[in-house]
């Protein structure tokens, strides 16, 4: 196809995506999924990604950003820029990854601080039953799969139990801070926000953006972007290689991360440390402890386990019916 010569809707058409209004509301749902999974600490939106069979499909369509695209774009031609990028599966799905953040942010947090035991229990299920069904598309658990799982598995457990630490405020630092953070968003079982907070840069960043046009913390935040930018065009790049070439093992070990993300999730916890940002008291040191007693806070927790739990089932069932 002679791309200098396409019409808008061809270029728009080109590549890969959702083909009615009903496959793009699928998506956009399945993104709103994900936007609210990642307000939520400790909970990744690569999980939604997983589970909901489109994790692969995002990886590639962030490859789709390539030099091509953007040699394309410098030299105007927006519609050869078009039809190489994965338009119509970024808007979709990213429609809906807005839509949560902006309704849902506040709500969440509101949650979050108030009725901790309920939303903590429906994430363990979610993860739980995101485990069972990510655990079923590996197609071999003997020897290096096997491996790679328990080598996921006790890496999340140990990053997710990290206290903050002090950390320059170079720039150097922000751009790297970026870097990771974003990496480990499109991880499964591994939050941003909470990276963030290991890295010591949580109340730093999200400071900034009370004055963004403050010169200082302008130039910062482009600084920060910048490197959630190349985090996320690189390590895209890199899971999908990976995917591809060791499918199974990186599959195990993408299960393993869920795995030991389940120690920053349990419902039940003794508070041993906090520390104020930004006005507000934050947890840095916490250890996981059995149920002090089995009353109705309890049955309510463990059946909104159970809830998370089908939810996830139902959810997988109807998206493996779905191309999108």
């Amino acid at each position: 196809m002679d791309k200098k010569n396409i019409s808008w809707k061809e270029a728009f058409m080109a590549s890969p995506g959702p083909e009615s209004i009903k496959e793009s509301v699928i998506l956009s749902l399945k993104g709103l999924c994900m936007g609210t999974a990642d307000i939520i600490p400790g909970v990744s939106g690569g999980t939604i990604a997983l589970i909901t069979g489109i994790y692969e499909k995002l990886l590639m369509a962030i490859k789709s950003i390539n030099i091509i695209a953007l040699k394309r774009l410098i030299r105007f031609d927006i519609k050869g820029s078009l039809s190489e990028i994965h338009v119509r599966f970024l808007l979709s799905l990213f429609f809906g990854i807005g839509i949560a953040i902006i309704s849902l942010a506040r709500i969440m947090n509101y949650l979050i601080h108030n009725e901790t035991l309920l939303v903590t229990s429906l994430f363990l299920g979610l993860i739980a039953a995101s485990i069972f069904v990510v655990g079923k598309k590996v197609e071999n658990w003997m020897g290096n799969g096997g491996v790679s799982f328990i080598i996921g598995t006790i890496l999340s457990y140990c990053i997710v139990g990290l206290i903050p630490v002090a950390t320059p405020e170079e720039h150097w630092f922000i751009l790297l801070s970026g870097f990771v953070a974003i990496c480990a968003m499109i991880l499964p079982g591994l939050s941003g926000a909470f990276i963030l907070l290991i890295l010591g840069k949580y109340e730093f960043i999200t400071g900034t953006l009370k004055n963004p046009f403050d010169i200082e913390n302008f130039i910062t935040i482009i600084i920060f972007c910048t490197g959630c930018l190349g985090g996320l065009m690189g390590f895209s790049r890199v899971l999908n290689f990976l995917l591809l070439r060791w499918h199974n093992l990186t599959l195990a070990f993408l299960t393993g991360l869920m795995a030991g993300s389940m120690r920053k999730i349990w419902p039940w916890k003794e508070v041993l440390e906090k520390v104020m940002i930004r006005g507000e008291l934050h947890v840095v040191r916490e250890q996981n402890i059995l149920p002090g007693e089995y009353g109705w806070g309890f049955w309510s927790a463990a059946g909104l386990i159970i809830t998370g739990f089908i939810a996830v089932i139902v959810i997988e069932r109807l998206s493996s019916k779905e191309k999108y």
